[in-house]
């Protein structure tokens, strides 16, 4: 059996998301069903409606940073009862028999990959998957976080799913804490909330940024000051002085000024994925400190509870701005721009009004 979602899908890369209906299965017995209250919208989301990464599947319904009420489950269901309030992040699925999935791991799945909330392939629908631009989502219990934030700030809880988990899963499992100097590459969905994480940790944490103007709002989200990082000199200042350095940009770069503020053994760790590659940087700068250059994955689905719970302990959420479903391509021009402090969220009932 099956159930009518109400959604907006884009149907190409250069048409608007519109209003848009499909077929969602009913809970099978190890499924949460979750009416979707608020999505946060990742660049993610504008790079696969857009077609930027290739391999969009359309029509394609985007969103994974959900958080909704659960509406029903099925028999097998344990984690779960109906009223709970639930979130839904990047993964949907993975063949939860490999390495990576047994060591809860599970964007790292080396079978099949994990299945992505949207533009995946549907192991049980045929075709590919649709996000949280939409109604409702029917997810397996174990792909489904609890979240006990209180309900006012639920919004500010959606994006946590993405940005949240993209942030925290590095400088955790770098150890980031009490006595670390820790620099943020980027102040924008993912650099706030890496700032606001680094902070909770306890480590003494710096922004670099082009832009002056941003030093304020650094040291409100908890950083100790801002670098600017076309400064020559502020650079300088700071050479040899660092633990950790994560780095949120999404755009191509020279990584060797950040490389070479590393201590010996310092990491510098990629989250964002560039349409271009980055130059290459000087190995010099890796051997000669014995200095690591890494990546990292969103998070699995237990360090994402473990993410979320953290989260609620310190009392963070994003910074985010909420705006109707029908204006998500408005939404999208200004995030381009870099035109959002922090986040957009979208107040999914806003979708029955169109």
């Amino acid at each position: 059996m099956t159930t009518t979602t109400h959604a907006f899908a884009a149907h190409a890369a250069d048409a608007p998301l519109a209003p848009f209906t499909f077929e969602r299965r009913d809970p099978q017995p190890d499924d949460v069903a979750i009416d979707i209250l608020f999505c946060g919208v990742c660049h993610s989301d504008l790079h696969t409606v857009r077609g930027e990464w290739g391999g969009t599947l359309y029509p394609c319904v985007p969103g994974h940073e959900i958080v909704g009420r659960v509406t029903a489950i099925g028999n097998n269901v344990t984690k779960f009862a109906v009223g709970d309030i639930a979130g839904v992040g990047c993964m949907v699925d993975s063949c939860g028999h490999c390495p990576s999935c047994n060591d809860g791991e599970e964007q790292y799945c080396e079978t099949t990959g994990f299945v992505g909330t949207y533009n995946g392939p549907d192991p049980v629908m045929g075709g590919h998957t649709m996000g949280g631009y939409s109604d409702h989502i029917v997810v397996k219990q174990d792909f489904v976080l609890k979240v006990t934030h209180d309900e006012a700030d639920l919004a500010a809880v959606a994006p946590l799913l993405c940005a949240g988990i993209t942030t925290y899963s590095p400088l955790r499992h770098w150890k980031v804490g009490p006595g670390q100097k820790v620099g943020v590459v980027g102040l924008g969905g993912l650099g706030h909330m890496g700032v606001k994480i680094a902070a909770a940790m306890g480590a003494e944490v710096y922004v670099f940024s082009t832009s002056p103007s941003k030093r304020d709002d650094a040291k409100r989200l908890g950083a100790t000051d801002l670098i600017v990082s076309k400064d020559p000199q502020a650079m300088a200042d700071h050479v040899n002085s660092f633990d950790f350095i994560l780095n949120t940009v999404a755009a191509a770069h020279d990584l060797n000024p950040f490389l070479a503020l590393l201590k010996r053994d310092g990491t510098m760790t990629l989250v964002g994925v560039p349409e271009s590659p980055h130059p290459a940087p000087d190995v010099g700068h890796l051997v000669f400190k014995r200095r690591a250059l890494a990546g990292s994955l969103i998070g699995g689905i237990k360090e994402t509870q473990e993410m979320l719970d953290f989260c609620r302990e310190h009392g963070l959420t994003a910074d985010i701005e909420m705006i109707r479903i029908q204006d998500i391509d408005a939404a999208y021009d200004r995030m381009v721009k870099s035109d959002v402090k922090y986040r957009f969220v979208i107040d999914m009932q806003s979708l029955k009004q169109a």
